[in-house]
């Protein structure tokens, strides 16, 4: 089953505060779009709007055409997939069973004959079945993402919604998480993620939105919106794009930081 994404002028307010503006996106099954940002620019609310778990202000969020808050939540369990920044859990998990949490759409249905093959396979994509009888609460932070990791690819949904997902990863697992989820996109799911790191968001993705302050300021492949004018403008801060062995590369200008710290020391002296 494939599944089409569109957020249509959608607006939220959380306390008061608008937080988006007016968003329009677009996600189809096949596509890994990432969302890039500063600070506060919206990100996590986008995603958390898409994937129907905010009340907009205006607008509307779509899956398949149907407006989100049409599905059914069962329904929206099999279609959509949700990957948090922070992962809670209240009681003593072992990280095999968290990932046994994924399959709970499929309760009482033909597919949950696939229960154990599927969290074990998923376990082997996110490298965590060592971990498998450890509890939840004493992984290492990094652990615990990639048991969640786990969790959202055993949903087996063609709609999967990343927020940070490599924020407390090292290279390797970064690396290794967003090759899923590309193969993921590759193999027709409709695939958002927040990102951070601007060289993974070019490294993986198919499109790049960038927001700030809520609202979208570019969208398009890698190569047409990571601009070095555009991005210092967004950020805040200047910055340069290369490209290393055929990838786009964006790093910080630093030339006024270190005449900066030229000054401190000799302050300091």
């Amino acid at each position: 089953m494939s599944c089409t994404v569109r957020a249509d002028g959608v607006s939220v307010e959380l306390d008061g505060h608008r937080i988006l503006h007016e968003v329009d996106l677009a996600v189809e099954p096949g596509e890994l779009v990432v969302l890039v940002g500063p600070n506060g620019a919206g990100k996590s609310t986008l995603l958390a709007a898409l994937a129907g778990d905010l009340p907009l202000a205006a607008g509307r969020v779509s899956l398949n055409g149907l407006d989100v808050t049409k599905h059914r939540v069962a329904d929206l369990g099999r279609l959509r997939a949700v990957l948090m920044q922070k992962q809670t859990l209240a009681f003593g998990f072992r990280a095999e069973a968290v990932v046994e949490m994924g399959r709970s759409p499929w309760h009482r249905t033909p597919r949950a004959a696939d229960d154990e093959r599927v969290v074990r396979r998923s376990m082997e994509r996110a490298d965590v079945l060592a971990l498998a009888e450890r509890v939840f609460s004493t992984l290492s932070g990094g652990e615990q993402a990639r048991v969640a990791f786990a969790r959202l690819l055993a949903q087996e949904v063609p709609v999967l919604f990343l927020d940070e997902p490599t924020a407390a990863l090292d290279v390797r697992h970064q690396e290794a998480v967003l090759d899923v989820a590309q193969a993921c996109a590759r193999a027709g799911s409709a695939v958002v993620v927040v990102l951070h790191d601007l060289s993974l968001a070019a490294a993986y993705a198919d499109r790049i939105c960038i927001l700030a302050a809520g609202r979208v300021c570019a969208d398009g492949p890698p190569r047409s919106v990571l601009d070095a004018a555009l991005l210092s403008e967004v950020y805040g801060h200047p910055l340069d794009v290369a490209e290393v062995s055929g990838q786009l590369v964006v790093v910080p200008v630093r030339r006024r930081a270190a005449l900066s710290n030229v000054k401190n020391s000799e302050e300091c002296a």
